[in-house]
Parts: C-alpha cells; structure tokens; sequence
C-alpha cells in the first residue's frame, strides 16, 4: 500500500527556548527564510506525501494561519503591485491539503502519533519531527519511502552518533542488510554508553505500518509519564520487522537554541544571495 499521509508532531511546549515560546510556537521560529515547520511540510511534499496530518496543541494558532490564506494581506499586496510576494503567498496558502489535530496532553511522540490514528485510518504513515533538519539532495524521507517500497515494513531513519550521545536518542542494534542499510534487531531508549548496542541513533524521519497504533495503546509510558515511539517499536518487533535507514544528508538539530542557530548558519552559507556577505561577516567577526 502506498504512503499518503504524512504525521508532522508539533505539540511540545517547547521548553528549550522559554520565555520565547511563551507566546510563539516553536516551529514557527525563522530558519533564513522560512519557520522550521515549513521545511518539514516541504520535505513530504517534495516526497510524494498527499496529506499532510499536523499534530499542534493550545496556544499553536500561529502555525495554521501561517499555512491558510489571508485574503487582507493578498489585497494589500495586489493593491501595491507586488506580483511576485503575491504570488508567493498564495503558493505557500497551496501548499499542501493539510488538517489538524489537537494533543491534549504533551505524553511524548507515541502519544502525539497515537492521536492521529482515526485520521490515518488502516494505513502506513510518514512522521516528520520539525526539530530535525535534513539537508540532502534527495529528501530524506523520500529516501526512507524507496526502502519501504522495497520491504514493505516499519522503515526509521538513523544516523551515527558520538557513544557520549547515546543519552540522547533511541539506539538500535543493527543486522547489516546492505550499505548503509539495517535489520533492527533491538532499541533502547536513551541508553548510557556503557549499555548502547550501537552507535546508531534514531532521528525524526519515520515509515510506520498501521499497526503501530494497536501497539501504541499498550506501550507503558516512560519515566517521565510519555510514550514513547521507541518503546512502541520495540513490542511491534515482536511481530513486525523494522528496517533502519542512515540516510544519506546532513541533520541540524533545530530543538535547541545552539542548535537552531548553528542550523541558521549552516544553510544560510549555502544560500545564494545570503552566504557570500556571511562568509564576509564571519571572517571579520572572527
């Protein structure tokens, strides 16, 4: 079965970047040129996805009147000849056939997908995590989309972390299949260096089959009270295979203030109107 619908979780309060996100959503933090929220719908668009799900929460509104049209501001701009702004706008209003979701509760990002499950229906998904940024020739979850049509199962996108960074992310055991692809054989939350089984770390790009919402619904929650998707595949390892992509691209973590920054830096060196005058800037400034 082909892959129309894609999960984009946007629920968090966002506490890493408090006060600011006080009264901003986090995703709508600007990278260059456009929020972090737009990269991740882009990504699915840009990969074959129909039907974009956005899991928000109280306080999100920003984020779907960014993405609907705003009839004022296409007139004012009509009225001041700006052509090519206003094309701009009613491009991004297009963009993709979007709906939304509330979670009620942040239970993490088991809980955030398990919301969506009368939406998604008996079908696989994509889910897309907007902290993540991945910049590659080829989406990344295109690149996870090519390998589940090849295996017809649970596809994650992975990449190789630092064993003092094992902490951070769910980590698998891995069973080579070919290059740059692997047979999850076990995952553990956040493991500490000393009991990780891999280098191999679980980053925001998934291809989940339908039955990972039955799974969901009997996945304990973790120490912090949140279910957790990790844990959810690991029970569904009991009866489903689980296939792990190291995808091909470079990944900025947008979650944190450095890291939302050091992502402004990375892409805005590689834009064409903007990196030239940075590099300038940066080599004074250092």
């Amino acid at each position: 079965m082909k892959v129309r619908k894609a999960v984009i979780t946007a629920g968090g309060w966002g506490t890493r970047f408090l006060p600011l996100t006080k009264s901003q959503p986090k995703e709508m933090l600007p990278l260059i040129d456009k929020p972090l929220i737009q990269y991740a719908v882009a990504e699915a668009i840009n990969s074959g996805i129909e039907q974009i799900i956005l899991v928000t929460a109280l306080g999100k509104n920003a984020i779907e009147d960014y993405f609907d049209h705003s009839f004022e501001l296409e007139y004012f701009l009509e009225q001041r000849g700006e052509t090519e702004l206003l094309k701009e706008m009613r491009a991004l209003s297009n963009l993709a056939n979007i709906c939304y979701i509330r979670q009620k509760e942040p239970l993490g990002l088991g809980h955030a997908i398990l919301a969506t499950r009368d939406i998604v229906g008996e079908e696989p998904c994509a889910v897309l995590l907007p902290d993540d940024i991945i910049d590659s020739k080829v989406p990344a979850l295109k690149q996870l989309l090519k390998v589940y049509e090849e295996h017809k199962t649970n596809v994650i996108a992975v990449e190789r972390v630092s064993r003092q960074e094992t902490v951070n992310y769910g980590i698998i055991e891995p069973k080579q299949i070919s290059d740059r692809l692997y047979r999850v054989l076990r995952l553990v939350e956040k493991p500490e260096p000393d009991n990780a089984p891999s280098n191999l770390g679980i980053v925001g790009r998934y291809i989940l089959m339908p039955e990972i919402f039955a799974t969901l619904k009997v996945t304990p929650p973790g120490k912090k009270g949140e279910i957790q998707i990790t844990d959810a595949l690991q029970l569904l390892l009991e009866r489903q295979e689980v296939i792990a992509c190291e995808f091909a691209g470079v990944r900025h973590d947008a979650g944190t203030p450095l890291g939302w920054l050091k992502a402004n830096i990375a892409l805005a060196l590689n834009h064409p109107d903007i990196g030239p005058k940075l590099k300038e800037y940066l080599s004074k400034l250092l």
